[in-house]
């Protein structure tokens, strides 16, 4: 059976965020996909694919995927929560994306994500 070890999957999602922010998303679909099959336990690829929606300006299917397949996965993730709150916040829906921005906010689990959604309470 063929494996993935943490640094190959580590270096594999940096290819994918690195073809997202070169707008080279179908690149960064198949890669996000594999690392899904082969690491389905990784957060980072679940927000990754977040991002990915996001830099599609696909709001709508962010929000599906972080509804649908994410958060019940991932369900104390702050990171996937601002990011369902900024693309809230994209489709004009400030007063539906401040409950999961606050949610993220108020959390202390993950720095990175309670400052993000801090920046983004309207």
């Amino acid at each position: 059976m063929f494996d993935l070890t943490g640094e190959e999957a580590r270096l594999l999602l940096n290819v994918a965020l690195m073809a997202t922010g070169q707008n080279r998303f179908q690149s960064a679909a198949r890669i996000l996909a594999v690392l899904g099959r082969f690491r389905p336990e990784e957060e980072s690829v679940a927000s990754a694919n977040a991002i990915l929606f996001i830099s599609m300006l696909d709001f709508q299917g962010a929000i599906d995927y972080i509804d649908r397949i994410a958060l019940p996965r991932f369900p104390g993730s702050a990171m996937l929560k601002a990011f369902k709150g900024m693309a809230l916040l994209r489709m004009d829906r400030q007063s539906e994306a401040r409950i999961p921005l606050e949610e993220a906010a108020n959390q202390s689990a993950d720095p990175a994500a309670a400052q993000l959604a801090k920046d983004l309470i309207p």
